[in-house]
């Protein structure tokens, strides 16, 4: 069944259009994986189909009754004193006409809240960019769209709930749901898309398969269309020469040929070239010693969680070491104790010589808004020394998509990707035998990091490298430190792939003593019933949870309101605590009325 039809769809921001008769059908079932430079406009196209964005030209037919759920890159959350209820409102949940089917979708909600390890007491305020993502994702799944539309899923999500996800949009597409999603994680696309569309130059080509697949077919294509953009360029210079030839020539002149070279002039003013590759280089520097960094012992603790405990390392000049964990685990920490930033608990750094650090991170935190990326890249000046050549910033940052006209651009105007190569622009202009990047990948396109993994291949230097993705991972690490729980640290050989092949297999459980069977599932032909309690129980359910989620309405209007903060601090603690109790005993509620609709359910379909 087809699920939406984009017809010569029109579309545009500026000179050049984003959808130029762009044409797109996706059927139940599907799991596309949308793909492009940035900029090309795959959130906006995004925003067509969830109806958010409306077409300069063409068309877009929706199925009858098709609900579609799209999570942005930076979802924005309603204000609320809660980040559960703030959910509610984005989804529109409060205002469901069945009732039944409202707290359905507020069980799984909280199901899956639990899922993605989100707190739903959380202030919204208060939560970070993946907090919130994770938040908006839960919503998404638990409202079960047929069409899911996902912008950028797996940034601030660690690998465990990157793999995670891959698992619940497999599930989910199972039970005939579609989604498309826009990502660069290689290896998630591999694991998820049934086919791969690429949005180039305004228009979309679908490719069947994974991106793996793809991109086979992607090079041959390419290939084809270098070639007939030779030969027709050689042949329009023919053209072009002979009109500009002297007396004689006009002599032969017919008018077929001038109109054709018209054609062909018209045809290559129209001609849309494909955007240029970001030409990278690193400047490793002056050579360190040969030992970089050794730790012995080394323990680290914050507020009684121990991060880091008895750990020996070793980094020698030219090693990639890759530290994989899951958020929380201390990544940021261990690089700060490997660098000499941080004193350790327990244990001894010893740092090498001739050491030239750039760290990633460090320079997010001094992007200032303000400044224009020239600036910037540059500050002071307009030339730059890199790699032992002097380049005019212009021209250095030509080598990073910048076009003149971007140069003068402030920091604020830039999107997610082009902040990113701003910052690997900075980075690299900086000579350093020792790097140090912090989740370089995020925002960036797939050409994109395929050129930074080969100019890191290149690279003499040595190499710290925190990163969720794992393709990347396993083209760079030469070696893996992993967090294994409780603070404990393992060294393995390799990258993500190698971790996985190395790592320890689990431990089987102990045999357990036979004792008696268990009871044996109804049959169908017994009959499931509910006891005279459970029906009492299921009867007076819906009017119990009506009074508790009026109870939390009139809290919530009351700790929102204007005057609130005058309040006597004893009543504002009452009220807390009894808000944090209407939603347990809410959650409680609702698991136990589904439990019971279930029963009751089941009951009547074995009569």
């Amino acid at each position: 069944m087809t699920l939406i039809s984009l017809l010569d769809a029109e579309l545009a921001f500026g000179d050049l259009p984003l959808l130029d008769s762009a044409g797109l059908t996706v059927t139940e079932g599907e799991r596309i994986g949308l793909i492009g430079r940035n900029g090309t406009g795959k959130s906006s196209l995004l925003g067509v189909i969830a109806g958010a964005l409306p077409l300069d030209g063409g068309e877009l037919k929706r199925a009858d009754g098709l609900r579609v759920v799209r999570v942005e890159q930076e979802p924005v959350l309603p204000a609320a004193a809660h980040l559960h209820d703030s959910l509610l409102l984005r989804g529109h949940i409060p205002a469901m006409h069945d009732e039944r089917e409202r707290w359905r979708v507020e069980a799984r909600l909280t199901e899956f809240l639990h899922r993605f390890g989100v707190d739903g007491a959380r202030q919204p305020a208060s939560c970070s960019g993946g907090e919130r993502k994770r938040a908006a994702l839960a919503l998404a799944f638990a409202l079960e769209p047929d069409l899911l539309l996902l912008d950028e899923p797996t940034n601030h999500l660690d690998i465990d709930g990157i793999e995670q996800l891959e698992e619940m949009i497999v599930a989910e597409a199972r039970g005939s749901r579609a989604a498309i999603v826009i990502t660069h994680d290689r290896r998630f696309l591999d694991r998820v898309a049934t086919r791969i569309v690429e949005l180039d130059r305004g228009a979309l080509a679908s490719y069947p398969g994974n991106f793996t697949q793809f991109e086979a077919r992607k090079q041959t294509e390419l290939a084809a269309e270098a070639t007939a953009r030779r030969r027709f360029d050689k042949f329009w210079a023919q053209e072009e020469a002979w009109i500009r030839k002297g007396i004689e020539a006009r002599r032969t002149r017919n008018a077929g040929r001038v109109t054709r070279l018209q054609t062909l002039r018209s045809e290559r003013a129209a001609r849309r070239e494909r955007i240029g590759t970001a030409r990278l280089a690193l400047d490793a520097g002056g050579r360190s010693g040969r030992l970089v960094a050794e730790l012995r012992g080394v323990g680290k603790s914050f507020d009684g969680r121990v991060i880091v405990r008895d750990l020996d390392l070793v980094i020698q000049r030219g090693d990639r070491l890759a530290l994989i964990g899951p958020n929380g685990a201390g990544k940021s920490t261990l690089l700060k104790l490997i660098l000499g930033e941080l004193e350790p608990d327990a244990g001894t750094v010893r740092l090498g010589t001739n050491l030239a650090v750039a760290y990633f991170d460090q320079l997010r935190a001094q992007l200032d808004p303000e400044k224009t990326v020239a600036e910037t890249v540059c500050p002071g000046g307009d030339w730059i020394e890199v790699a032992g050549s002097r380049k005019h910033v212009m021209s250095y940052l030509g080598e990073y998509l910048f076009p003149p006209r971007r140069a003068s651009a402030p920091v604020k105007t830039l999107s997610g990707g082009e902040r990113n190569r701003l910052l690997l622009a900075r980075l690299f202009a900086l000579p350093a035998n020792l790097l140090v990047l912090d989740e370089p990948t995020n925002d960036l396109d797939i050409e994109s990091l395929e050129l930074l993994e080969s100019v890191l291949a290149d690279y003499s230097g040595t190499l710290l490298l925190v990163s969720h993705d794992r393709a990347f991972l396993d083209a760079i690490a030469t070696q893996s430190l992993v967090a294994e729980g409780d603070g404990l640290w393992r060294e393995y050989a390799g990258g993500y792939s190698d971790w996985l092949a190395q790592r320890p297999a689990p431990v089987a459980p102990a045999p357990v003593a036979p004792t008696a069977p268990a009871p044996s599932a109804p049959r169908r032909s017994e009959r499931v019933k509910l006891t005279f309690n459970e029906q009492r129980e299921l009867a007076a359910l819906p009017a119990e949870l009506e009074a508790l989620e009026n109870e939390q309405a009139a809290l919530l209007a009351r700790m929102s309101a204007a005057g609130y903060h005058a309040t006597a601090p004893a009543q504002m603690k009452a009220d807390a605590e009894r808000a944090g109790e209407v939603e347990r005993l809410l959650e409680e509620k609702l698991a136990r009325w589904m439990i019971l609709e279930d029963k009751a359910k089941a009951a009547a379909e074995r009569q």
